[in-house]
């Protein structure tokens, strides 16, 4: 399969570090304030959760601003390693997707705390399950454990921790590591991105002490909505649980799963098409086969990626009248996270009551 990529256009290479809009600096300077705490995080998805919760006590920077930006194929700028050292703190997915965030906290030898989503995943290969197991997210459960103080300035970063286990690591055709059965796409579970916001705002108040009430308050906000969100997941899972949905690729894969569907894709073709390689012809039919089974009620694309099998895919389900919604994996132009999510279920509801 020939992929269609997300490359760095070249107009966007040399403005690859944008403040957010809405952020408390709008300048692409990656100086910025010398008195300003700063927050950079991979891509604009952490770093709009960041400046929810953050608020005016810091400003915050995203490396990936773009659709037409791959994270998983991203190569990193002089000024992206000036901005990354010159952070106060780091918010990146991890899990290989962004692996150029790791290449440049390496190579700057940044002291700032860095936080990894995927280790707040309830399936991250070595995470502790007590951690997770219970729903009180209102707490300070998160304030006391190694993500909430400054362990991760010192350690040797989430994935190098990972790096040895009983897990296979495949690398795609960027040379990034990706963790065999692991869906690194995380931000696609609002439950996930609750335990993600209640690390963000531990960090803060122990960097920032004096914007500590605040920073708690929007975190405390910030998850109410987060729980909305699993809260309109849950009424899809009570009139739909156990209709069958094609995915094309990962990304929305936590999101399906919480909406208590079943993916029918079959993992050579998600896998395939994610790594930009050619689906094999076996696997191509059986994906096909699946779609015109009649069984699938939905088909999910990657509207920032596209090709030849995954647009046969596409066709076969318009034959079939079975609705294909298009879901991103960074925000579209204008969007914050919230009302983004929100629209991806408002859709998956909608397709699936059609």
């Amino acid at each position: 399969m020939s992929r269609t990529p997300r490359l760095v256009l070249p107009a966007l290479a040399a403005a690859s570090v944008l403040a957010l809009a809405g952020c408390s600096s709008a300048t692409a300077d990656p100086a910025g304030d010398a008195d300003a705490f700063t927050i950079v995080a991979s891509t604009d998805v952490y770093g709009q959760i960041a400046e929810a919760i953050a608020g005016d006590a810091a400003e915050v920077t995203a490396i990936i601003t773009s659709a037409a930006q791959d994270p998983h194929g991203y190569e990193p700028t002089a000024a992206d390693q000036l901005t990354v050292q010159r952070a106060d703190l780091l918010i990146e997915n991890g899990g290989g997707y962004d692996a150029f965030m790791d290449a440049l906290i390496e190579a700057g030898g940044t002291d700032a705390p860095v936080i990894s989503a995927v280790e707040y995943a309830h399936d991250w290969p070595g995470a502790d399950d007590d951690a997770h197991a219970d729903d009180a997210h209102a707490d300070d459960a998160h304030a006391d454990d190694a993500h909430a103080d400054d362990a991760h300035a010192d350690d040797a970063h989430a994935d190098d921790d990972h790096a040895d286990d009983e897990h296979a690591h495949d690398e795609d055709e960027h040379g990034h590591t990706h963790i065999e059965g692991f869906n690194e796409h995380v931000w696609y579970d609002p439950h996930t991105i609750e335990h993600v916001a209640e690390a963000i705002a531990a960090q803060l108040s122990v960097q920032l002490p004096d914007d500590a009430d605040a920073i708690e308050a929007n975190a405390q906000a910030f998850i109410a909505e987060l729980e909305g969100l699993e809260a309109a997941l849950a009424e899809i899972e009570a009139a739909h649980a156990g209709e069958r949905v094609f995915v094309t690729e990962p990304a929305p894969g936590y999101l399906v799963a919480a909406a208590g569907l079943v993916d029918v894709t079959p993992a050579a073709f998600s896998e395939a098409v994610e790594e930009g390689q050619d689906v094999a012809p076996a696997t191509l039919l059986a994906a096909l086969e699946a779609v015109r089974s009649g069984d699938v009620r939905v088909v999910i694309a990657n509207a920032q990626t596209g090709g030849a099998e995954t647009t046969q895919l596409i066709d076969a389900a318009a034959a079939a009248d079975i609705p294909v919604l298009e879901f991103t994996e960074t925000l579209p132009e204008g969007q914050t996270y919230i009302p983004w999510m929100q629209q991806n279920i408002e859709e998956l509801a909608g397709a699936l009551a059609s």
